[in-house]
């Protein structure tokens, strides 16, 4: 995301305030240790935005299931129970649209979810609830980006965090986003003829390709653990069955190469395509355009990286 809210709650300061306690008889200081408690989602708000992301394969009976908890901040632990109020608020989408433009989001139709959990309760003696909400993936629409974002309404005694009081559950849509699976080679030397394949290579193991825009995506190479990043953009033309694809770009994130680099590994060689045609190297650019198997099977990267000695590595996903 684009922009980033960083918050300092009242809560935070009234734990140091704990150490001050000499000091409050002072009329100069805030007695914070009588300060309202604050009902919070811990790991929410616009800060966590990309943790929200729901990309994680269906189980068996096509489904996702998210827990998430609810949280009182207060100087001293409760001794009475909580009730929390929670509620989908709809009306955040349009909210969230008017200020970010990256990714345009839908309200997440209602047969897509299940959620019942109005209210939780947070017993006393404890600072947290957990709450969970199930994704029915084989409904919603791959190519759509939707949006559920669920509020804390009230929670009894208690103030809701300004900052923390929303999860923004969403997906987005992109046509090549979800499961594949993955073909890793690795040779120990500059190209893969001058030497066998080595043993830490393998075959069908899964992989997910994530979203990050309609028309970008990401997915993790299988060298060194996964330390370099795939990202790849397109251009789509049209939309259903007749859509085609474009002007894919395969590049490795910055920050990726920034730990490669770290861990003592070079990349000698930037990613690039795997030509459909002709199975060789081919540019970090492939013009098509392509039907949307036809772009399916063109996910073949090959790239180059030095550590102790020269190492040849390419990527299929399928």
């Amino acid at each position: 995301m684009k922009k980033r809210l960083y918050f300092i709650t009242t809560v935070l300061a009234a734990v140091g305030a704990l150490s001050l306690s000499s000091c409050l008889k002072d009329s100069r200081y805030v007695n914070f240790a009588q300060s309202q408690p604050i009902v919070n989602f811990p790991l929410g708000g616009l800060q966590n935005f990309g943790a929200d992301a729901i990309v994680e394969s269906p189980d068996a009976n096509g489904d996702i299931v998210r827990q998430f908890a609810v949280d009182i901040a207060s100087p001293s632990i409760p001794t009475t129970a909580t009730q929390v109020t929670l509620a989908i608020d709809n009306s955040l989408v349009d909210k969230y649209n008017s200020t970010e433009t990256a990714v345009t989001y839908l309200p997440l139709p209602s047969a897509d979810y299940s959620f019942t959990a109005t209210s939780v309760t947070i017993p006393a003696g404890k600072r947290y609830a957990t709450v969970s909400i199930t994704f029915h993936k084989n409904l919603i629409d791959p190519t759509a980006s939707f949006m559920l974002p669920i509020k804390i309404v009230s929670g009894t005694g208690a103030m809701v965090s300004g900052n923390y009081g929303i999860h923004y559950y969403h997906f987005i849509g992109n046509d090549f986003a979800g499961a594949y699976t993955q073909n890793f080679q690795r040779y120990n030397a500059g190209d893969s003829t001058s030497a066998a394949l080595n043993g830490a290579s393998f075959t069908g193991q899964p992989a997910t390709i994530l979203p990050v825009t309609p028309t970008e995506f990401q997915v993790a190479t299988g060298y060194a653990g996964g330390v370099y990043i795939y990202d790849v953009t397109f251009t789509k033309t049209g939309t259903g069955p007749t859509a085609t694809y474009s002007d894919f770009n395969v590049s490795f994130t910055d920050a990726s190469v920034a730990a490669g680099t770290a861990g003592g590994i070079s990349l000698t060689q930037s990613p690039v395509f795997f030509d459909p045609v002709t199975h060789k190297p081919a540019t970090a650019t492939l013009a098509g355009p392509y039907t949307l198997a036809e772009a399916k099977k063109i996910f073949h990267f090959q790239y180059k990286a030095h550590t102790s000695a020269d190492r040849y590595l390419i990527d299929t996903f399928y």
